[in-house]
């Protein structure tokens, strides 16, 4: 499986709650704030759902 890095880039704020409980399901809280992740079907569905808010890279 391949490895990505996650990156908020934008606020959470006016989103919904079901966005905000993703982006917090995806480990992100802040702004500039970065995790990475095996690229599995959950974790790219969850990638996709908040795609405005993060930045992908592949590792």
């Amino acid at each position: 499986m391949a490895r990505v890095k996650i990156v908020q880039v934008k606020s959470v704020i006016d989103q919904s709650k079901k966005q905000k409980a993703t982006m917090q399901a995806l480990g992100l809280r802040k702004i500039s704030q970065s995790i990475e992740h095996e690229l599995t079907p959950q974790i790219e569905g969850m990638i996709r759902k908040v795609n405005h808010l993060v930045r992908v890279e592949t590792l």
